[in-house]
């Protein structure tokens, strides 16, 4: 696709008998693969350039124009670790076994293992000893449950 199909493409969608009106200040363009000069010129809505971004969440998962998901295991490792923080503070407080391993399966089991289907096999070693390590409270979780 070049950059005269991207803006043609906008063009239509803009076409009132399209019955479509295209934001441009929420529409972003993200070029999935190597970086055509061509493509890198400014496609506009309304004489307004859209953004060329490098990454976007869609439908909770980051995605990213390498197609790499770094981004991705970042964001979920993040929130899974803060909830884990809250996790060790219910255990100080001295919420029974069941209620701690009752939020960690629907809270943090959850955030880990959303979509993973998509993004795990393309895990790094270092990725996955980080993504483990995260994961290994629900055996001592387990084992205090017993």
């Amino acid at each position: 696709m070049t950059f005269w199909d991207m803006q043609k493409f906008v063009n239509e969608c803009q076409a009132t008998n399209a019955g479509m009106l295209v934001n441009g200040h929420k529409t972003k363009k993200l070029l999935i693969g190597p970086i055509i000069k061509d493509l890198l010129l400014p496609v506009s809505v309304c004489i307004m350039p859209i953004v060329h971004i490098s990454t976007f969440r869609l439908l909770g998962m980051h995605v990213s124009s390498d197609l790499k998901w770094s981004q991705h295991i970042d964001a979920i490792s993040s929130k899974a670790a803060s909830s884990l923080l809250f996790l060790k503070k219910m255990k100080h407080s001295g919420t029974g076994c069941d209620d701690m391993l009752y939020f960690y399966v629907t809270v943090i089991r959850s955030v880990l293992e959303f979509a993973c289907l998509v993004w795990h096999s393309s895990l790094n070693a270092i990725q996955t000893k980080a993504f483990e390590s995260l994961q290994q409270p629900q055996s001592d979780e387990h084992h205090l449950s017993k």
